[in-house]
């Protein structure tokens, strides 16, 4: 190398003359990690929305949304009043279908024809349908929700 000639300016050893070199690596290393997190700024805002040249960028939006519409459900079987239960005493068209459905299960209700009445006779073949088949969550003896979904899955 070239020995220094006086006045020059002071070579990259007489910068950092005097500061550790611990001091000069953390600078770099800021820097560096500036840089990296710039770049990856500009990459990921322009990236999306750049396109190749002589291409038209998609339209924007011009409208909300449409808001979403229902979902028809399929028509469902008039439940009788009470919320769908029926139990010792209630008569009529909906004790007839249970009456029906439960004479289709073998050796549960064995009566024949239907007349409507939820009588001691239903009461006990409820009661047993809902033994044999594990059924929980209605009063013994009482046709809801949780046997009807059983008893309707089985007819």
């Amino acid at each position: 190398m070239f020995p220094p000639s006086p006045g020059a300016a002071p070579g990259l050893r007489g910068l950092f003359a005097g500061r550790r070199p611990s001091t000069r690596t953390a600078g770099f290393l800021a820097a560096g990690a500036g840089a990296a997190v710039l770049v990856v700024l500009l990459l990921t805002r322009g990236g999306a929305e750049t396109t190749a040249p002589g291409t038209a960028a998609p339209p924007a939006p011009s409208a909300a949304p449409a808001e979403p519409t229902a979902i028809p459900q399929p028509p469902t079987e008039a439940e009788p009043e009470g919320g769908g239960v029926l139990q010792p005493g209630d008569s009529g068209p909906a004790v007839s279908e249970l009456q029906d459905r439960l004479s289709r299960i073998p050796n549960v209700y064995t009566e024949r024809g239907a007349d409507g009445q939820y009588d001691d006779v239903l009461t006990e073949a409820v009661a047993r349908f809902q033994l044999w088949y594990g059924i929980r969550g209605d009063e013994e003896g009482v046709y809801g929700d949780d046997t009807r979904r059983d008893l309707e899955s089985r007819t």
